[in-house]
């Protein structure tokens, strides 16, 4: 067993020359398969509680039977026929994501669906629409609004929109017109800057929670009165809702904690629509789709048959309110264990902060040798911005697994800062 242990690692170490240099991942792991909340690493034997869901993918866990069910099912009936036909399955995820938003609280005034492949795609797609709009009442309206700690994606629109120098830099210009502003500025400092813009402005773009910038929730009266001003310019309002949407927060989005009048005109979801599989969308209102002709964009592999045969599934457990309360229930079991922490730590640990299931826990330094430990001990957490560990488990963890994967954090914890 040890023998094939060590010629399995040998074999898998010498593909790795074939990978090319975009990611930093641990020498000892392999992934070989997975159940709802757990991982495992069959090569060395190794069982972990998954706190990282894929990074908020794998909303309904990992080899969920269903969804196998159903990708077995429809790949035997229709995988690809193109845009250039309706299929079934993507008429009847369109439908489902608009009703689905309007019924459980999300944008009052949802419309219209383009299906694609990749959360960047559904923000590409979502700045092209946003530009497409201002550019019809005037040509000069083509800016773009985003805010720093901010994380949209890497194709080159969705990056021009991302804050982080880190990601944008390597790559010399990118697309113009964009404006960082810091979003815990004061209000009336923000809508100032907005004002005085408003003319050449085609679109704001915010995630209502920042994840990859480390988890803060976008305080809803920021939101709102950022709503109010661009409402009076025209300027097309854009919720990245990649990673905190579809039921992450607790509720279907977290744009449906804010009144309607706060709504976007567009919003995007990708990750858990497909638990795994590629799947993204973004959803406009109808003043945004007049903006949009024939032509105007468009999609090899978006809305496929099979993609969308999940989608349909995902939107139908996780758009339920029984199933977004029992987010919310584990969301505050997952945040009572982390300030319980935070107490004993307070010195190590200064802040817990997130809605439902997208938790932070804020370190006063690099938690990277906590996030070690905890792989050593069987949990996988993962990091974002501002010295913080992310917690994104599957919102079907386990009451068990949740509360097991918590001890292993507090073990971490305590062996890092109590040798």
């Amino acid at each position: 067993m040890l023998r094939n242990c060590l010629n399995s690692t040998r074999r898998f170490a010498s593909n790795k020359a074939y990978q090319v240099t975009t990611y930093a991942r641990p020498e000892d792991l392999y992934i070989t398969r997975g159940v709802n909340a757990k991982l495992f690493d069959d090569i060395h034997g190794k069982e972990f509680v998954d706190f990282t869901a894929g990074i908020a993918v794998t909303a309904l866990g990992h080899a969920n039977p269903k969804i196998a069910e159903i990708l077995q099912k429809q790949a035997s009936t229709l995988v690809h026929c193109s845009n250039l036909y309706y299929n079934v399955e993507c008429l009847k995820l369109s439908e489902k994501l608009v009703e689905k938003t309007k019924q459980l609280g999300g944008q009052y005034n949802a419309s219209r669906v383009f299906l694609c492949n990749s959360g960047s795609e559904a923000n590409e797609a979502a700045l092209k629409f946003a530009k497409k709009y201002g550019i019809s009442q005037n040509p000069k309206k083509q800016g773009i609004i985003s805010f720093e700690n901010s994380f949209h994606g890497r194709t080159m629109g969705a990056l021009s929109a991302t804050s982080n120098p880190k990601y944008r830099t390597p790559f010399g210009d990118l697309v113009p017109g964009v404006t960082f502003l810091n979003v815990n500025d004061d209000l009336t400092k923000l809508q100032s800057i907005v004002n005085s813009k408003g003319d050449n402005l085609a679109g704001l773009i915010v995630e209502p929670i920042q994840g990859e910038g480390g988890v803060f929730p976008i305080p809803l009266e920021t939101l709102a009165g950022l709503k109010e001003v661009c409402e009076a310019h025209n300027i097309a309002v854009i919720y990245d809702e990649i990673q905190c949407g579809l039921g992450r927060s607790g509720k279907l989005w977290a744009h449906a904690y804010l009144p309607p009048n706060a709504h976007p005109d567009i919003f995007t979801t990708a990750k858990a629509l497909g638990n795994g599989f590629p799947i993204a969308a973004t959803v406009v209102n109808e003043k945004i789709n007049n903006a949009l002709v024939v032509g105007d964009h468009g999609t090899t592999y978006g809305g496929n048959p099979l993609a969308c045969a999940v989608g349909n599934y995902v939107l139908d457990v996780i758009g339920d309110q029984k199933f977004l309360d029992q987010v919310l229930e584990k969301g505050e079991f997952l945040q009572n264990g982390l300030k319980k922490l935070q107490a004993k730590y307070k010195d190590h640990i200064v802040d817990v902060r997130g809605k439902g299931l997208i938790v932070g826990c804020q370190f006063k330094e690099n938690p990277a040798a906590v996030v070690n430990k905890a792989r050593e001990l069987g949990l996988l957490v993962i990091t974002a911005g501002k010295n913080t560990v992310r917690f994104v488990p599957p919102l079907t963890i386990e009451k068990e697994t949740l509360k097991e994967g918590l001890d292993i954090f507090e073990k971490s914890v305590e062996f890092v800062y109590h040798k």
